[in-house]
This record gives structure tokens, sequence and C-alpha cells, in this order.
């Protein structure tokens, strides 16, 4: 094509897509049209375009406009400028041709990556009637949380919108603390504690603070798998510590087991089989960390939901020289996007965490974190715990009597005494990979007990999360996962 052929076209094609209505700037539609066409190679690479004069006066638009545009492509490489010879579409290649030809080499995740989305398999979808370690999104008292929150926001120090490195707002810190000490038996001052965003964050810094790579990590089987993630993506090794009706076994260990340099348990309500550590074990695992110089990582997400007895007191607190150091979370008794947890550390270790928290994750939120100060300092937060530890026990409830047909016929339930799920048990890894595939079929998420194990095959079952689920939800789900039960087994 000669070159004024080449130019008439060009001012063509623009002035028919100009042509069409749209709702960006002329400049902006002027930059989108030419870039397009680059990239679609209908102008190629060394193609001369017509002079920003020519362009402007063909298309009705101010010369400024197309300049505006061709300055933007030639900053981006999609043209070039030669003085004194006029505006060329550049040489450029399209990825997918880049890679078939070898000069680029093919993008791919880690190893370590490709673990980490392994782990994803447990997360839990939002909304979902069976979706495990979900709140109760429903009962949060918006209205007094947003005044709170409003009030913070008009008062705010500027200070608070900086870098900073406190470890976390003064005033939450003390409010925790009181919190704690009340509610878990918790050894702590408000010096103690650092304020992460999450437990997950907490995870990390103790995974690089405290361990170095090939280090030996202690885990529960089955576990939670966003520590498991967590503990992968540090380098560390884990070793599946079995979990039976007591909680952790450390005796079931073989005796050329590495030793730990951390053990990371969830004491109060294992996640996610439901047990309760027992005080020998307890005792006996802080005299190993004690004898091995390892630190335990007792994660307690959710033990403000007991419903036979009081929630069981922290680990932590059984002795003044314990190696523990405690994570906690906002995220099940309030709300997941607060993206507020904690750390409650010996005093050795609050100065490193501070600083290292500070520099790879910097703080933040201060005014979230003062409005929870408050939250917590006027009696709201109790009460609000007191209100969902009944709701959630009615919706257990509800649960069990949605399944109760089945359970009648021989499914098995856990005992449902602390927490914001069941395990329903079953007999095979094929029965459990058939209710999941079918439930999926029909809208339902099911959670298969046996993704939480690090070892496979690993236990079959079906992990029910039932607070985040409306009653109608659970009747629903509940009976659909009772009759696709019933037709496996044949006994409807």
């Amino acid at each position: 094509m000669e070159a004024s052929d080449a130019r008439l076209w060009i001012i063509e094609a623009l002035g028919m897509r100009l042509a069409e209505p749209a709702g960006d700037t002329l400049s902006q539609r002027l930059y989108a049209e030419l870039r397009a066409l680059i990239q679609q190679r209908r102008l190629t690479p060394g193609s001369v375009l017509p002079s920003s004069r020519q362009l402007a006066t063909a298309l009705g638009v101010g010369r400024n406009t197309v300049l505006a545009a061709v300055d933007r492509l030639i900053a981006e490489g999609f043209l070039l400028s030669r003085p004194g010879a006029g505006v060329f579409v550049a040489h450029w290649q399209p990825m997918a041709e880049a890679l078939d030809a070898g000069d680029v080499p093919v993008s791919r995740l880690s190893r370590r990556g490709m673990r980490i989305l392994d782990f994803s398999a447990t997360l839990s979808e939002r909304h979902a009637a069976f979706a495990p370690g979900v709140p109760a999104l429903d009962c949060l008292p918006r209205e007094r949380w947003q005044r709170l929150l409003r009030r913070h926001q008009q008062r705010a120090p500027a200070g608070w919108f900086d870098y900073t490195t406190e470890g976390g707002l003064p005033a939450l810190r003390e409010a925790l603390c009181d919190y704690l000490r009340l509610s878990r038996s918790v050894r702590c001052d408000p010096g103690r504690i650092v304020i992460t965003q999450g437990a997950q964050q907490g995870f990390e810094l103790i995974a690089r603070l405290l361990a170095d790579v090939g280090d030996s990590v202690w885990i529960e089987e089955p576990g939670y798998g966003g520590a498991q993630a967590c503990f992968h993506s540090a380098g560390l090794a884990m070793t599946p510590v079995p979990v039976d009706e007591a909680g952790m076994d450390v005796a079931s260990l073989p005796t050329d087991t590495p030793t730990p340099r951390l053990i990371y348990v969830t004491p109060s309500h294992q996640y996610p089989r439901g047990v309760t550590l027992s005080l020998p074990r307890r005792t006996a695992l802080l005299e190993l960390a004690q004898r091995h110089d390892a630190w335990i990582v007792e994660d307690d997400y959710d033990s403000e939901f007991r419903y036979a007895s009081a929630p069981i007191a922290a680990m932590q607190g059984l002795r003044e020289d314990a190696r523990v150091i405690y994570v906690g979370t906002f995220s099940k008794v309030l709300y997941p996007g607060m993206r507020l947890g904690y750390l409650v550390l010996p005093p050795a270790l609050v100065d490193p965490f501070r600083r290292a928290n500070a520099r790879l994750h910097r703080e933040g939120q201060y005014v979230v974190q003062a409005a929870l100060a408050d939250f917590i300092a006027e009696g709201h937060f109790v009460r609000h715990v007191a209100r969902m530890r009944e709701r959630y026990r009615q919706r257990q409830a509800r649960l069990r009597d949605a399944l109760a047909p089945a359970v009648a016929a021989g499914l098995s339930l856990s005992s449902g005494q602390a927490g914001m799920h069941l395990v329903a048990r079953l007999d095979s890894v094929e029965l459990e990979g058939a209710l999941v595939t079918r439930a999926r079929e029909a809208g339902v998420q099911l959670s298969p007990l046996s993704r939480f194990y690090l070892q496979a095959p690993g236990e079959p079952g079906l992990v029910l999360g039932y607070a985040a689920a409306s009653e109608a939800q659970i009747d629903t789900a509940g009976a659909w996962l009772s009759d696709a039960w019933f037709e496996w087994v044949g006994k409807r």
C-alpha cells in the first residue's frame, strides 16, 4: 500500500470509530483506537502516521487532542517519533508471539506457589450454607459500629495517617489486654500485645522471625489450611501430628522425628475436628517446647463460642515461663473484612516483632483500631459475643434437626460443644467425593474433611459450617444433604 493510501485508510478507520457514541474524551478514544489498530496488526511496524495537523483536520478535532493521544502512545512504546521524518509504528512483539518464538521464558509459578494454591482448596465461599469459618455477618451491630468509626474518623490525629511503629494503638492494646485476662486467662499486659492485620500475618511474622528455611514445624493433622500455607511459604518442613479425641497426639510420632522449632496447635477447639486438647497433653507440650527450645503457636480462633461450659482457659496462661505465642483474630467474632488480629508475646520478642511488622507489612487502620477499642471498652464486644454464642447454638441445633433422619440411620456427627461448624464422618473417600460433586451441581458448598490433611488420603468426612447461614438456608441445605446421603447408602 502506498504511503498516501495508508494515511487515508488510517484517517477513514479512525473517523468511523470516533463517530460512534462513547463516554470517554476524544483524546482517550483516539488513543484507544490507535492502540487497538497497532495491537491488532492493522497498523504494521514501520507504518507512518498522518501528521497531527492532517489528523486533526480530517477528524474534526483539535490538534492538542491528537498530540495528547500520540504522545501517550510514544511514551508507551507503540509509536516512534523521528524528527524531520514523522511518527511511525514501533517494532514490538505481542507476548504470545514472543513466547512462541522462544525469546521470553514461559512464566510459571514456583513449586512453593503451586503448593500454596493447593491449600486454598479449603477456603470458604461467602454466604454458602455450609461454609466453615464464616461468622454471622447479618448479626453485626452495624449502626453502632459505624457511629464509632465516624467518631474517630472525625477526631483522628494526623499521626494516625502516617507510618507508625507502635505495635498497634495503645488504647486497643489496653482494652484487649483487660478482655483477654478476664475471658481467656491470658498472662499479658498491653506492652506484650502487637496488633496485626489478621492472624495470617501473625503466623507469617512467627515463621519468619523464629524459624529458618528447612526448620521443622509440628502441625495438627488434620489442620487449618491458612497456617499450613503460611508455614509452607516460609520454607518450613511441616511434620503432621495426628489428632485424636484428646487433641494433638505427640506421643504417636516416631522417635526419629525431627525436633520442632515451632509447634502449631488450636487447643481450645481443634480445627477442623472440634476436639479440645486435654490438660495432660497441654502440660506435656509445654514441657516439650521448653526442652527443645521450641515455640508453641496457640491459635485461639473461636474459643468464645463454647456452649456446654465457659470458654477453656488459654494454654498460654498455664505457666509463667510458657514458650507460647498466643494468636487471636477478630475475623470470627466480628467480621473478616476488619483485617485485625493480634499476638501476645513474651517480653523479649515484643520489640523484634513490632519492628519487623512495621518493616514488612506497615501498621495501619488506626481509625478502625480506635473504634474497636471503644467497642470493647464500652462493653459492646462482650454483649455481641454473648448474642452470637446463643445465635450459633440455635443454628447448630437447627442443623442437627435437619440432619436428624440421616443421623438416626447412622450418619455420625461431631459433638459440637463449641465453634461454628460440625463434622460429619463418612465411611469412604468415594462417598465424600460423590457428595461434594453432587452438592456443587446443586449449588451447595461441602468442604471435604480429607482436604485438611497434609498426608493423603486423609479421613473422609464433611466440615459443615452453620454460623453464617440463615435458618432457611440450614433447613434447605440440611434436607438436601440428608436426602443425598440416604440415596448413596441406599437407606431411603
